[in-house]
């Protein structure tokens, strides 16, 4: 079975962890974030809320990897773009 490496990423406002794998070459992203472990030192990743992607580009779960990927595990938004956008511009109008 042949191996190659990527990365797992994941950042939250107070840490930030990249982490360096080698991942069977049938993998896909699921089981490249599996193998970091990234998944025991953030308990807080749902992937139900958290979204995925390669290289800046979303993908799912089962999308399969290859060498050099980096995996990126998404947070959240705090708070909409577009309605802040929304907010800004009504303020705006006002003033």
């Amino acid at each position: 079975m042949k191996f190659f490496q990527v990365e797992v990423v994941f950042a939250n406002p107070q840490h930030q962890k990249i982490i360096s794998i080698y991942v069977p070459s049938n993998s896909c992203v699921l089981t490249a974030i599996k193998l970091s472990g990234i998944l025991l030192e953030f308990q807080n990743i749902d992937f139900n809320k958290n979204r995925v992607g390669i290289f800046g580009r979303l993908s799912n779960l089962d999308t399969k990897i290859k060498e050099g990927d980096r995996i990126e595990i998404y947070q959240s938004l705090l708070i909409d773009p577009k309605g802040i956008r929304v907010k800004r511009a009504k303020k705006q109008k006002i003033s």
